[in-house]
């Protein structure tokens, strides 16, 4: 039985109806927005442009309060699924049609221009084109997001356990002992001694810890690998 793929639009919205209610959302989001009209830039030059804002002139009445989401929200979901939200200049993808379309539909109905974009992405999206979901998000303030857009397939159904490890050090340390605890049971008994003792057992187990977790800090280091609470926000390809 195949497993279905994972859809982080649904992941946030999982996420943000166990953290607040919609009303809560939208008396808070009414409370940010005022009246000042963003200069007008073409769609496409927005989306590459350098100058980073923190908010928009929305419409309060206009918004769908299932497409708000908070920056914690965001970042709890990019650090399980070891995701980057990044401005939209950093995206190296390809932006569908579609996307720049509801850009322009909610400039329309919320008679502002937006700026400002984000995007959600696996870290290679922001230096490659690949198959998985980017969301685009434009802020609407006080650490608010508008998600505009999703498009792509969605992540790998075991994205969220594979990422696990690199989640903080105690669970990448777990999961090293645990790999050099199998590692050792492949070791045939007696190799080393003809004495079948439990201690023979530990003392392997010790230096195939030690080695396991020697590649592990190697190939860290080596390749500039962090942890997911590190690089979520980070626009360092080695973060």
């Amino acid at each position: 039985m195949l497993l279905p793929k994972t859809n982080i639009e649904r992941e946030l919205l999982r996420f943000k109806s166990k953290d607040v209610d919609s009303k809560d959302i939208l008396n808070e989001v009414y409370q940010i927005i005022d009246n000042e009209t963003p200069k007008a830039t073409v769609i496409k030059e927005k989306l590459q442009g350098h100058k980073s804002v923190s908010e928009n002139n929305f419409e309060f009445d206009l918004l769908e309060t299932d497409k708000i989401f908070h920056i914690d929200q965001i970042k709890n979901i990019c650090i399980d699924f070891r995701l980057r939200f990044l401005d939209s200049r950093y995206f190296k993808g390809q932006i569908p049609k579609i996307a720049l379309d509801k850009i322009a539909d909610l400039e329309k109905t919320h008679k502002t221009e937006l700026k400002g974009f984000k995007i959600m992405a696996p870290s290679k999206l922001f230096k490659l084109e690949d198959k998985d979901d980017p969301l685009l998000f434009a802020p609407i303030g006080n650490g608010y997001y508008y998600l505009i857009h999703k498009w792509g397939n969605d992540l790998h159904p075991l994205r969220k356990a594979l990422v696990w490890p690199f989640k903080n050090m105690v669970n990448l340390t777990l999961v090293t002992l645990v790999i050099s605890f199998f590692a050792t049971s492949l070791v045939p008994s007696g190799l080393f001694s003809k004495s079948n003792a439990s201690s023979e057992f530990w003392i392997i187990y010790f230096f195939m810890f030690k080695s396991i977790a020697a590649v592990v800090i190697f190939y860290g280091f080596a390749l500039g690998k962090n942890f997911n609470p590190a690089i979520w926000n980070s626009k360092y390809f080695n973060a």
